[in-house]
């Protein structure tokens, strides 16, 4: 299987790798990262709970490899075949949601139904509602561009699986997914050629409906409120953000070192899930978090160079799956970011690639499998075009040279 898989990738050009080595090199570095800081957050909680240290350590480790296995998959399926199946996998994603809102099969936990019970593990339907999303409105984009960039008619259209799907999410509720959604949407359809004046509409009904479903349930507006000053009620509606901000202020500059957070002993909620940048800004301090945070700025600026790329070689498909995973990187990791310093109100977003979570990592590793996939594919209509040329302009003098010589 590794040397099929070897000759899969051989370099298209001399002095060429067949993959993005910065991209790989980045998503690398989170998740090493994130198995470190999970095993350092969760080791007291999973000793109090299961009786064992490292249990979510030892889970975190067998998603890292079905990752990895995943991201091998993927990486050898061509582009077309997501082009082709794009509307099949949307339908998919959307009867998972469903799934997930029946009760015997949807599992709750801390009042919310976003898991299907698959055994001892769960399945979070929403990371791949989020990915099939865009590899539906990007065949959607290739098909409609005209549409979309002249009129009404093909800006519209989409909302209505979106609208969908968010409804959906909001049932679960899952309402930071739905706002990563809705966001990821937008950008794709602005980047396809959406007009200005008709992009500043929609992101204006979208932001009044935010609003809305922000203060439509108590708890949600209770969250704004106490967003606004945590310290205001720092064991109540507050604790989160407080004990957020308490980590970062025991970090410091350099951090107080590994394994020596004080906020993951049971004061930081979810320590190892939605607030281990938290913990990771306590531990290695303010220089640590500002490196992850150069992470995440080079994996979501490398996906969306090769979307570029993309749309310079004119494949207008691979350039808005790069556009829209870019999308789902960047706002989620600004919004779990966000929250982590009280710069926005807690949502219950994991961390792209470095949160406790199969469902997230698996989709994540499937995601840069597809960008990389692209980049190859790419690389391959370049040097493979050009490599052809110089083939036939040799070929070319064989022959004239071949008539010039004498009988």
């Amino acid at each position: 299987m590794i040397r099929s898989l070897w000759r899969n990738w051989q370099p298209v050009a001399p002095g060429t790798t067949p993959f993005d080595p910065w991209l790989l090199l980045a998503a690398v570095c989170l998740v090493l990262t994130g198995f470190v800081m999970i095993t350092s957050a969760s080791m007291d909680v999973a000793a109090e709970r299961y009786g064992g240290a490292f249990f979510f350590s030892i889970r975190h480790g067998v998603f890292m490899a079905m990752a990895l296995v995943t991201a091998i998959v993927v990486s050898r399926v061509p582009v077309s075949v997501w082009h082709r199946y794009g509307p099949h996998l949307l339908l998919i994603g959307a009867l998972l949601l469903v799934v997930v809102l029946i009760p015997g099969i949807g599992r709750e936990v801390n009042g919310s139904r976003r898991w299907i019970g698959l055994g001892p593990v769960n399945l979070q339907a929403s990371e791949l509602a989020k990915c099939f999303m865009v590899l539906y409105l990007s065949g959607y984009l290739v098909r409609r561009l005209s549409e979309v960039r002249n009129g009404w008619g093909g800006v519209i259209k989409p909302t209505l699986p979106l609208g969908l799907l968010v409804c959906l999410l909001i049932l679960e509720p899952d309402y930071g997914a739905a706002v990563v959604l809705m966001g990821t949407v937008m950008g794709m359809i602005f980047l396809g050629g959406m007009r200005f004046g008709q992009f500043l509409l929609v992101v204006g009904i979208a932001s009044a409906l935010t609003a809305l479903l922000a203060i439509a349930q108590p708890y949600r507006l209770e969250r704004l409120r106490s967003f606004q000053d945590p310290w205001a009620d720092p064991f109540g509606a507050g604790y989160q953000l407080s004990q957020a901000q308490i980590a970062f202020g025991r970090g410091d500059w350099f951090g107080t070192g590994l394994g020596n957070s004080v906020q993951k002993l049971f004061y930081l909620p979810e320590a190892h899930t939605d607030f281990v940048f938290s913990v990771l800004a306590e531990e290695f301090g303010l220089v640590g978090a500002l490196l992850v945070v150069g992470l995440y700025v080079v994996l979501v600026t490398r996906i969306f160079l090769i979307g570029r790329q993309a749309e310079k070689q004119k494949a207008f498909f691979m350039a808005y799956c790069c556009y829209g995973f870019g999308f789902i990187f960047a706002g989620q990791a600004l919004i779990n970011i966000g929250v982590n310093v009280g710069a926005l109100p807690t949502k219950g977003l994991t961390l792209p690639l470095l949160s406790y979570g199969g469902s997230s990592l698996l989709v994540c590793a499937a995601m840069i499998a597809i960008v990389q996939r692209i980049d190859y594919e790419l690389k391959c209509q370049r040097f493979g075009a050009g490599s052809g040329k110089q083939k036939a302009g040799g070929k070319q003098r064989r022959r004239s040279t071949q008539k010039e010589q004498p009988a």
